[in-house]
């Protein structure tokens, strides 16, 4: 994920700032759950941008030049307690460590917040430029397409969100 530091930060106004953090796919428009933790620099900077803006990668693990991969650049909205129920399930069934630090959770390591991160812009990169897509794709077709179980040159086939 990556983020902008608000403008009143005292030394990194307007710099940005990226870190690897967990999300999971429990919307079927492409819109991805995360758990929101104010005490991280993401939830801070989200909170303190109008726009509660953000982006998000999304690729192989490990990483590899020839895979897909897609940057989802959107909007973060926090979810009301009754969506907790649904997103929980699915949140949990891609980490289940995150026991430790739900929403709601009284006994958790810190105060937790259901949100949904929404893309608005989809750029694609299919691999290699010579072989393969790379560009922006547009939103409709984003969100209609699901998962999509893509072939690539190396490993035979890899699931990417698509």
């Amino acid at each position: 994920m990556a983020t902008i530091y608000p403008a009143d930060h005292p030394t990194l106004a307007g710099a940005p700032y990226a870190m690897q953090e967990y999300y999971a796919n429990c919307h079927a428009n492409g819109s991805l759950t995360l758990i929101l933790l104010p005490i991280s620099r993401h939830a801070q900077n989200i909170l303190h941008h109008p726009a509660h803006s953000a982006s998000l990668s999304v690729s192989s693990d490990p990483p590899d030049a020839a895979r897909a991969r897609v940057a989802l650049m959107g909007d973060v909205t926090l979810l009301p307690d009754a969506a907790a129920t649904d997103v929980k399930a699915c949140y949990l069934a891609e980490h289940p460590d995150a026991v430790e630090w739900l929403p709601g959770d009284d006994d958790g390591a810190h105060v937790a917040y259901w949100a949904r991160f929404d893309p608005h812009m989809v750029y694609f990169v299919g691999g290699f430029g010579d072989e393969h897509f790379i560009g922006y794709i547009p939103l409709p077709l984003y969100q209609a397409s699901g998962s999509s179980t893509l072939g690539t040159p190396s490993s035979g086939q890899q699931t990417v969100l698509l």
